[in-house]
C-alpha cells in the first residue's frame, strides 16, 4: 500500500512535464479538431475526459507495489494475445484497417494497450535471464515471446505499431544487458534485409507483404512527388505538413490561424499530424518547448529505471522510456519529412482514448517503480 511518505517520494518533475504535455494538448486540439465535429470543443472535451479517467488510472496504479505484475506476468501475455486476436475476429474496420473494438459509446484499440502489456510481461521474461543474453540462441526464446505479438498487430494491419513492438524488444534486451556485438549484429542484418526486400521490390517488382497503400508510403517518403500525380497523390500528406511546420517560422501564425489545418490541407490534424498544428499555429520556439518535456519524460524515466530496486522494475520503467522515445522521434519525424507516415501518435498529445489511457498507465508504472525504489533506499 502506499504511504504517507511515499507521497513525498512521487517524481513531481515527470508529472509536472506530463501535466503541461495534456495541457498543450488540449489547447491545441481546441484549434486543430474545432471544424471536425458539428460541437467544436468536441474533441478536446473528449480529450479532457480521457485524460481526467488515465490520471485516476495513474493514482490506483501507485496503490499496488509493482512486483505484483510479475506475479501476473503470465495471464497478462494472454490477455494481451487474446485481445489482439479478437480485433481479427469482431474488430471494426476504418480507413483500411481493422484495429478497434466497438463497445458503443467509445472504440478501444487494443494495439495501444498491447505496447504497455508487452513491457509488463517481457519484463517479467528477461529479468529472469540477466547473465543469460550472450549468445545468438539465447535470444530465440525472446523473439518467441515477442513475435505473436508483432505478427497479430502487423495483421490488422498496423506497421507502426508492429515497429513500436520490435523496438521497444530491442530497447529492453539492451537494458537486460545482453551482448552488443550481438544485439547490434541482428539489427543490422535486419535492416540490411529490409533494404534488400525494398530494392528487390522496386527494382525488380517482387512482393511485399505490405498493403498498397504502405508501399506509397515509402515511395513518397524517398520523393513525394513520386506517387505518380505530381505530388497530389500519396506525396499530399507530407508536402503539406511541411509546408505547415516551415510556415510557422518563430512564434507561429496564433491558434486558429494556420492555413494549412484551419483549409483542411493538413491530413488528420487533430492526430497522427497534430504537431504539424503546433509548428505552423505555436512556431518554433513553442514546438521546441514541447520536445523539451518529452525529453525530461523520457529522462524521468530513464532515472526511475537506473534507481529501481530490482531487475523487473528497471525493465519496466526502461521499456517506457523506449517506447515514448520511438513515438516521438517517429511523430515528430514523419511531419517533417524525416521518417515515412506510419500513424503512431504523439503520446499524450494526439488524440485518442486508447492511447492516452495507456501512456498515463505506462507512466503510472514508472512513479511506481520511483517511488518504492526510494523507500528501500531510505
Amino acid at each position: 500500500m502506499l504511504t504517507r511518505k511515499d507521497l513525498k517520494n512521487i517524481d513531481f518533475l515527470l508529472l509536472a512535464a506530463v501535466g503541461i504535455i495534456v495541457a498543450m494538448s488540449l489547447v491545441v486540439l481546441s484549434s486543430a479538431a474545432a471544424g471536425l465535429a458539428d460541437d467544436p470543443f468536441y474533441y478536446t472535451e473528449r480529450q479532457a475526459l480521457w485524460a481526467g479517467i488515465g490520471l485516476g488510472l495513474v493514482i490506483i496504479t501507485l496503490i499496488f507495489d509493482y512486483k505484483t505484475l510479475a506475479r501476473m506476468a503470465p495471464y497478462l501475455y494472454l490477455v494481451n494475445l487474446a485481445l489482439l486476436g479478437s480485433v481479427l475476429l469482431v474488430g471494426t474496420a476504418a480507413k483500411g484497417a481493422q484495429r478497434w473494438i466497438d463497445l458503443g459509446p467509445f472504440a478501444f484499440q487494443p494495439s495501444e494497450f498491447s505496447k504497455l502489456l508487452l513491457i509488463v510481461t517481457l519484463a517479467y521474461f528477461l529479468a529472469r535471464r540477466q547473465g543469460r543474453l550472450n549468445r545468438l540462441r539465447d535470444f530465440l526464446p525472446v523473439f518467441l515471446f515477442v513475435v505473436p505479438s508483432v505478427l497479430l498487430v502487423f495483421r490488422q494491419p498496423d506497421l507502426g505499431t508492429a515497429m513500436v513492438l520490435v523496438v521497444i524488444m530491442v530497447g529492453m534486451l539492451f537494458l537486460a544487458g545482453a551482448n552488443i556485438a550481438v544485439l547490434g549484429s541482428m539489427v543490422g542484418a535486419v535492416f540490411l534485409a529490409l533494404v534488400l526486400v525494398l530494392v528487390g521490390h522496386f527494382h525488380w517488382g517482387l512482393p511485399l507483404p505490405l498493403e498498397e497503400y504502405q508501399v506509397q508510403r515509402l515511395v513518397v517518403f524517398l520523393d513525394p512527388y513520386a506517387d505518380g500525380m505530381g505530388g497530389r497523390g500519396a506525396g499530399y500528406h507530407i508536402i503539406q505538413s511541411e509546408v505547415a511546420v516551415g510556415s510557422g517560422y518563430l512564434w507561429g501564425k496564433g491558434l486558429g490561424n494556420g492555413s494549412q489545418s484551419q483549409l483542411e490541407f493538413l491530413p488528420e490534424p487533430h492526430t497522427d499530424f497534430i504537431f504539424s498544428v503546433v509548428g505552423e499555429e505555436l512556431g518554433f520556439f513553442r514546438s521546441a518547448f514541447l520536445l523539451a518535456m518529452y525529453l525530461i519524460v523520457i529522462w524521468r524515466c530513464l532515472e526511475a529505471a537506473r534507481k529501481a530496486r530490482d531487475d523487473y522494475g528497471a525493465l519496466l520503467a526502461g521499456g517506457v522510456a523506449a517506447m515514448f522515445l520511438f513515438h516521438v522521434l517517429v511523430n515528430v519525424g514523419m511531419t517533417i519529412g524525416l521518417m515515412p507516415i506510419t500513424g503512431i501518435p504523439l503520446p499524450l498529445f494526439s488524440y485518442g482514448g486508447s492511447s492516452m489511457l495507456s501512456n498515463l498507465l505506462a507512466l503510472g508504472l514508472v512513479l511506481n517503480v520511483r517511488v518504492r525504489s526510494l523507500r528501500t533506499m531510505f
